[in-house]
């Protein structure tokens, strides 16, 4: 995998690690799922308007877009890991942007996850 198609892939990655934070802070936001259907017209009207919501949904069209154009040029098997970069930058801007606790515990396993991207990418 050369360097730009290996930019591209942590574009994607990145995008979809956005993608999942603004789903959060919408969930944030908007509070618990309604427990009525009363309740839901009102939740999903409220969902649709939601800015976090709507910047998370594009996050999500623009990284598919990228990844497809990441498995046009690589194998299924050499990039599909990469993804795995998502639970790193995925606990850090959670850490950073929303204040969430990160211990000990979960940075050695994003790091065994980080290893085993290393190994993988050596094999491609």
């Amino acid at each position: 995998m050369n360097a730009s198609l290996f930019c591209m892939a942590i574009f994607s990655v990145t995008l979809n690690a956005v993608a999942q934070i603004a789903l959060r802070k919408t969930m944030l936001t908007l509070g618990a799922l309604p427990s009525s259907l009363i309740t839901a017209f009102s939740f999903l009207t409220n969902l649709i308007g939601n800015f976090w919501f709507l910047g998370g949904m594009l996050c999500y069209a623009v990284s598919i877009g990228a990844w497809m154009i990441v498995l046009s040029k690589a194998e299924v098997s050499a990039a599909y890991p990469l993804l795995s970069i998502g639970y790193l930058i995925t606990a850090a801007i959670g850490y950073f942007f929303l204040g969430e606790h990160v211990n000990t515990t979960r940075l050695i396993g994003i790091g065994i996850i980080c290893i085993g991207i290393v190994v993988i990418s050596r094999s491609a």
